[in-house]
């Protein structure tokens, strides 16, 4: 064993697993009970049997434990069990592989200890001296049995690192009371994210990682029953396979989000998949490894526990999907493998992301914020370039993605709101019996993609049981029309199958404003539709109702109306409209996010949104645009244009239509050549301002020669005593090469460089803003040398390459950083006299309070 020296003590209440699974008869032949079903049954270590069996494996160390030598012999009324039913599920949720496992397919329960009370057991060997105790209290009375507990946790003299695994957490009881008192320095506390929900603790599940992470904030800040772990100097929070929450004290509280960015809470496990008991336990060991390897690196504790963290979501994971084994009789459980690193694992620890959390007294501030600015370096603008270039997944390595079906967002808003709905199908489809339409109502632009996304959703859930169906009430003439589409919506349930049915423009007028509602409340909330005088049952469906008059669902219910007035005026047309009723009966809605910016200060990924949009068009109806590397063949002016144009008049429709008026079926690349006539451009976008962001890159390109030489004649270079055409061709390619940098040197900081007709007044950069300009023009500087062959010198020598200047930023003398600065600030001045323009990006979100 590679850690032999590092002793850990192992111990908690003890439970036995009691295994039953069913086999069918092999052959017709043989005796009588050979050829019927055969009950098997076996028995497997559980709870801190388990949990030290799957320490010992990960960590290598001497493990100190209670121990049962031969479970299969063991009486098992004198201790706790556990029943469960296993069946075959598929290893890994992937149609292509069809090898099996069993898994758990059903919990039956406990059974009690012949003498009423679960049996402990004393520790083996039991050291006194132990650098790691690690604790299973799953409040089967290990908490209060003080005889039962380690010797190196009663010890005074001792101060071991602790991992407490706490299935019930209250601050009752005595090991707790012991542990805050004695050793809460280095005690780890690890509690399932669905145990601290299931003492009322309200953290919002499968939605997103941003809003689990910031409830858990402000529930550790401000619920009166988590006080108690508002003091653990380190608490961990597993959610699901998928991510953890590591809560660090140590004078200012900090919360560590870490998470898988294709995945969310409770996706890796689907329901065909089965279950598996012990998926914490394999959690905490995968931590105590990373733990006992950081201790033997002198590594500081909270580090080792951020490697822990991902060692337990990938070991956690890997257990998972080798369940029992194949045979049960023959799997050696748990398995060894689980804790070996392999190239061909399906997640390594690598792909696990973190990020911090912030705490903001602002709720606005918490409502914008989004990993995808916290986890990235560049800018917004360049992350939706790198998109439409490369690819989601390749531009997107550490950003929370959700794919539903064919769609594909990042958006926080939009996940959240999507997977409620899908959750919302999910229970609706699986429950029985029910003769209450699913009611939801999606609210967007026109051509803002409201019926897309639903339909991938539902697709993503069950394609082969769901049908669409679409209706526009705009067109219907009467309530007689309605009838007749419940009618369809019946036949759609005969068939067998759950009707998706859209009500498109269900807001338009009839009889007055909102006219339909009234006629659909009774669908809604009985399930039924009248036609003269009968009454016919609709079935199981789930009804769509997409707003054509309001793009909110704020909008639709009056809440953005800032006159008293006219907000009293709305209310009393809206309540005369049976519309608090039919809010009533709706259990989720959805605003669709389309292309354009639906707030300059908060809508800051729009420009991300309209990346995935065109990178998706690009795959879909021009894929021989995309090269075998999956690199995009797109002109940076028309990638410019797309991206950048201020509003598409139809939202999707428009980008669509943009793209498929583009002369492309034979294309190598999407050439500003081949895009449709300024008069079809009209149609979709202003056409002027279109036509600057496309030519932006010629105007600027035309202009780098004069920028240069000005830049040079400001006297900003050491050689200016030389006129320009004196220079040799490496220093006026160094000037060019920084001329071609500014305006990705300007997205830095959140400005980009327009091109305007005539010279404007030109602005100052903040002290902030030319400190990361400087900085960041040496860097480019430095790699450009670097590139070119030059290296440092103690004097400047054009002919053997040497610089003194060329070091680190840090390292650069005060007076060439001030030359540097000069430079720069020179910028602005320099871009207005040849008619460029700098002007701030709309993308990034701006709070008062600093988040």
């Amino acid at each position: 064993m590679k850690n032999k020296n590092f002793k850990i003590v192992v111990s908690g209440d003890i439970c036995i697993n009691v295994l039953q699974w069913v086999t069918y008869p092999k052959s017709n032949n043989g005796l009588n009970w050979q050829t019927h079903l055969n009950m098997h049954n076996t028995l497997k270590p559980g709870e801190a049997l388990l949990l030290s069996k799957l320490v010992e494996l990960a960590t290598e160390a001497s493990v100190f434990s209670p121990q049962i030598r031969d479970i299969e012999w063991v009486w098992q009324r004198e201790f706790l069990s556990s029943t469960v039913d296993l069946n075959m599920f598929t290893k890994y949720d992937d149609e292509t592989n069809s090898s099996n496992v069993y898994r758990i397919k059903r919990l039956m329960g406990f059974t009690e200890a012949m003498s009423g009370m679960p049996r402990l057991l004393p520790i083996m060997n039991d050291n006194p001296s132990a650098d790691m105790v690690i604790l299973d209290d799953e409040d089967n009375g290990f908490n209060f049995s003080k005889d039962f507990w380690p010797l190196a946790l009663k010890s005074t003299e001792t101060s071991p690192i602790i991992l407490y695994k706490m299935n019930n957490p209250i601050d009752s009881s005595e090991l707790w009371k012991h542990l805050q008192k004695f050793h809460n320095e280095k005690t780890i506390v690890i509690i399932n994210g669905d145990d601290l929900r299931s003492k009322g603790v309200n953290i919002s599940k499968s939605l997103s990682w941003e809003r689990t992470a910031q409830d858990f904030v402000w529930q550790i800040s401000n619920n009166p029953n988590l006080a108690f772990l508002a003091s653990c100097r380190h608490l961990i929070i597993p959610f699901g396979l998928e991510g953890a929450i590591y809560y660090k004290n140590e004078g200012a509280p900090e919360t560590r989000l870490y998470f898988l960015p294709y995945g969310f809470e409770g996706s890796f496990i689907k329901d065909t998949q089965g279950k598996m008991i012990g998926l914490t336990s394999c959690f905490v060991a995968g931590l105590a490894s990373a733990i006992v390897t950081g201790s033997q690196d002198n590594e500081e504790l909270y580090e080792s526990i951020g490697t822990g963290i991902r060692q337990g979501i990938v070991s956690a994971q890997k257990y998972f999907i080798e369940g029992f084994g194949e045979n049960i009789e023959k799997y050696s459980f748990p398995n060894p493998s689980i804790f070996i690193k392999k190239e061909e694992d399906f997640v390594h620890k690598d792909h696990v992301q973190d990020v911090l959390v912030p705490v903001s007294p602002n709720s606005n501030c918490r409502s914008c914020w989004y990993i995808l600015k916290d986890k990235s370096s560049t800018n917004l603008a360049e992350i939706a370039y790198d998109i439409v270039k490369n690819g989601v997944k390749s531009a997107l390595k550490s950003i929370p993605i959700a794919q539903f079906g064919n769609l594909t967002t990042v958006d926080k808003a939009e996940i959240e709101s999507y997977r409620s709905i899908k959750n919302l199908m999910m229970e609706y489809i699986s429950t029985k019996n029910t003769v209450r339409p699913l009611s939801i109502a999606v609210f967007g632009t026109p051509g803002s993609g409201k019926s897309f996304g639903i339909v991938e959703v539902a697709n993503s859930i069950a394609s082969n049981l769901i049908k669409k169906l679409d209706f526009n009430l705009s067109q219907f003439r009467s309530p007689l029309d309605l009838v007749n589409s419940f009618h369809k919506v019946r036949d759609i349930v005969l068939e067998g199958k759950i009707p998706l049915v859209f009500f498109d423009e269900f807001d338009s007028a009839l009889e007055g404003k909102l006219g339909w509602l009234k006629y659909l409340l009774a669908p809604m909330q009985d399930g039924v539709f009248r036609e003269g005088d009968s009454i016919h049952p609709i079935g199981k469906a789930i009804f769509v109702f997409a707003g054509g008059t309001s793009s909110t669902f704020k909008e639709f219910c009056g809440e953005d109306l800032k006159d008293e007035n006219e907000q009293k005026n709305f209310l009393l047309e809206f309540k005369g409209a049976k519309g608090p009723d039919f809010i009533s009966r709706l259990r989720g809605y959805v605003n669709i996010l389309g292309p354009n910016q639906t707030d300059e200060k908060w809508d800051h990924l729009f420009i991300i949104r309209r990346a995935m949009l065109l990178r998706s068009l690009l795959e879909r109806k021009v894929s021989h645009l995309i090269n075998d590397n999956g690199e995009a063949q797109i002109d940076d002016g028309v990638l410019r244009a797309l991206l950048k144009i201020r509003r598409y008049k139809h939202e999707s429709r428009s980008m669509e239509a943009i793209l498929e008026m583009s002369m492309l079926t034979n294309a190598k690349k999407w050439e500003q050549s081949y895009l449709p006539s300024k008069e079809q451009l009209k149609l979709h976008v202003d056409e002027e301002q279109f036509l600057r962001h496309l030519m932006h890159d010629a105007f600027y390109s035309e202009r780098i020669e004069s920028l240069a030489m000005t830049i040079y004649e400001k006297k900003m270079y050491s050689d200016y005593s030389r006129p320009w055409q004196e220079l040799n061709e490496d220093t006026k390619n160094s000037i060019r090469h920084q001329v071609k940098n500014i305006p990705n040197a300007l997205l830095k900081i959140n400005y980009d460089v327009v091109f305007v007709k005539e010279s404007e007044i030109f602005i100052e950069f903040t002290a902030r803003e030319l400190e990361v300009l400087a900085e960041n023009e040496h860097k480019s500087w430095y790699n450009y040398r670097k590139k070119a062959g030059w290296k440092y010198g103690e004097v400047k020598d054009n002919t053997k390459k040497t610089d003194p200047m060329l070091v680190p930023w840090d390292d650069l003398p005060s007076y060439e950083k001030n030359k540097i600065y000069e430079m720069v600030k020179a910028w602005p001045e320099i871009l207005a006299k040849s008619n460029f323009k700098i002007e701030r990006l709309k993308f990034m979100c701006y709070c008062e309070n600093k988040i």
